[in-house]
């Protein structure tokens, strides 16, 4: 069962990693490629570390799952999964809309999930059952009446595979209605979803992310009113594809889906 010792837990996990992360930000650092090309800084080394200390010692029985230090008793009822540094790229550009993502889950299923910034000091804290809450105020998502002239955000369009583009392009054409002026915001990573829970964005469309990337989305974006679910429309598992949907309003999902189907009519291959 999850509780308030478990958020109040992710709350002292999130202000470790911010302290760890903190000295890093714009300084002299290194950094080194993964395998696949995405880059890796000391600070999101000294995040998961920071963090994964403080779980082993509070919760010796708890899984967790991190980025960067792999995998411990996953098989647990309870899991705890890490991304220390969501968004390394805008981190090492020096943009303030990384965040640090924890999230725990029971039985697969996320039941807290905490977004935090820490440069700005912005976070956002969900829990099943309670509201989302920024730096501890309650938020809500806004209505959204219509598809055309919602605020859509994606990390970037580049980290569309070729077959997502249509998809994606026939949902920008479907909300900026011809108007350039109305299209997406670009970057931003977990930060976007931290902006739907708040009411200041409608839609985020992204593709390619892994359960470390989306676990603590769910109970932050859910736990504010709004929706999220893969791009069929169904809920987010640790099986999902990676192709990951948070609208605001629900009410809009089928028209969401309807402008995202739309782009198949015109490829037959």
């Amino acid at each position: 069962m999850t509780t308030r010792d478990d958020l109040a837990l992710a709350n002292h996990l999130a202000d470790a990693a911010g302290a760890a992360i903190r000295p890093f930000f714009r300084a002299r650092y290194d950094m080194e490629y993964k395998a696949d090309r995405s880059p890796v800084t000391q600070a999101d080394r000294a995040a998961e570390a920071a963090i994964r200390a403080i779980l082993e010692k509070e919760r010796p029985g708890d899984g967790i799952i991190g980025e960067e230090y792999g995998s411990v008793r996953e098989g647990a009822e309870r899991v705890w999964i890490l991304d220390p540094i969501d968004g390394t790229r805008s981190f090492i550009a020096g943009r303030p809309i990384f965040g640090t993502l924890i999230a725990l889950t029971q039985g697969g299923w996320p039941t807290i999930g905490v977004i935090d910034q820490p440069i700005a000091k912005e976070r956002w804290a969900g829990m099943a059952g309670q509201p989302t809450t920024f730096n501890g105020q309650p938020v809500r998502t806004r209505l959204c009446r219509a598809l055309e002239g919602a605020g859509i955000a994606t990390t970037s369009p580049h980290l569309f595979d070729d077959g997502d583009v249509p998809h994606y392009m026939a949902l920008v054409a479907a909300v900026s209605g011809g108007s350039p002026r109305q299209g997406p915001v670009y970057g931003g990573d977990c930060y976007n979803y931290g902006l739907v829970a708040s009411g200041f964005l409608d839609i985020v469309i992204e593709s390619g992310l892994q359960s470390y990337d989306f676990a603590a989305l769910v109970p932050v974006v859910e736990g504010a009113g709004g929706l999220m679910c893969d791009w069929n429309g169904e809920p987010l598992t640790a099986d999902s594809d990676g192709r990951v949907l948070a609208l605001g309003d629900p009410a809009r999902l089928e028209d969401v889906l309807e402008a995202m189907a739309g782009a198949t009519d015109h490829h037959h291959h």
